[in-house]
């Protein structure tokens, strides 16, 4: 019988019930790729990461949702180096080996930090109207350029003329599809607004292909808005504070960091609030 052990958190929480739910498998060195699939299914959270041995990081890590497989996640890699540093006595300056490449990661207390990969980007073919559409706003709530933009997870990047706009958004699902579907057949929209210090946001997505739904926290679209950032800006530093999920009664805070050089940083909080066996 199969048994494996978990750890519970939450990323990017400023209290223990905020922040974007994980579940972490401790050790997944003998389960198959079906068995992760279905373990990540059980849990049926957003993604559940598994580790696993590595010779180039402090530990492999594979990201499932309870549908895929995913080469790169910003609250999976966060919460999963909280639980590699407890386990295998990391320290706190690791790096992690993920299907994307080897993602650095960094920690101050139970604030961890990412840094991403150099990121890419490519035009948005729907025009701002079809966008707006899209959303359900009016036309000049889309601003331009929208992007598709990569740090290791592609993502479409629609910036909005106002947080008021950013609140109102309600994807048609048919629409999304039509207009926002990326090379990997699924259909994807973060959009954002500025604040006062920082952005206002919220990503949305179709887990199985049916339906819509709206991710609390997004680490790796947080990434990819810094790629934004790079490719509308220039190398211009930018210090943000990205507050997410309150649409959703989930309040999730990352910071964004890009520096003069383009590196970008992704961070957060990360609490644990539980642990536990499966056995099968």
């Amino acid at each position: 019988m199969p048994t494996v052990r978990y750890r519970l958190l939450n990323v990017f929480a400023e209290e223990p019930f905020g922040g974007n739910p994980l579940a972490v498998i401790e050790d997944a060195t003998l389960l198959s790729d079906h068995e992760m699939q279905m373990v990540a299914r059980q849990f049926n959270l957003s993604e559940t990461t598994f580790l696993l041995p590595s010779t180039t990081g402090a530990a492999r890590v594979r990201i499932f949702t309870p549908a895929y497989e995913m080469p790169f996640a910003g609250h999976p890699t966060l919460g999963s180096a909280h639980v590699v540093r407890q386990l295998r006595g990391a320290g706190d300056d690791f790096s992690l080996e993920m299907q994307a490449g080897l993602i650095p990661v960094s920690a101050a207390g139970d604030r961890w930090t990412l840094s991403a990969n150099a990121p890419t980007h490519r035009p948005h073919a729907a025009t701002a109207a079809q966008l707006a559409a899209m959303l359900n706003l009016p036309a000049e709530a889309v601003l331009s350029p929208a992007l598709w933009v990569s740090c290791g997870n592609e993502q479409a990047m629609i910036p909005l003329a106002s947080v008021a706009h950013v609140r109102a958004a309600k994807p048609d699902a048919v629409l999304m599809a039509k207009y926002s579907t990326n090379d990997d057949g699924r259909a994807k929209a973060y959009v954002f607004a500025p604040t006062a210090d920082g952005y206002e946001v919220r990503f949305f997505w179709t887990p199985d292909g049916v339906g819509i739904s709206e991710d609390p926290g997004t680490g790796s679209a947080c990434a990819n808005l810094g790629g934004w950032w790079l490719a509308t800006q220039g190398q211009k530093p930018l210090h943000a504070r990205i507050s997410q999920g309150t649409s959703i009664n989930r309040p999730n805070v990352l910071s964004l960091n890009v520096s003069e050089a383009g590196q970008i940083q992704v961070g957060g909080r990360v609490i644990e609030i539980g642990q536990g066996e499966l056995s099968w």
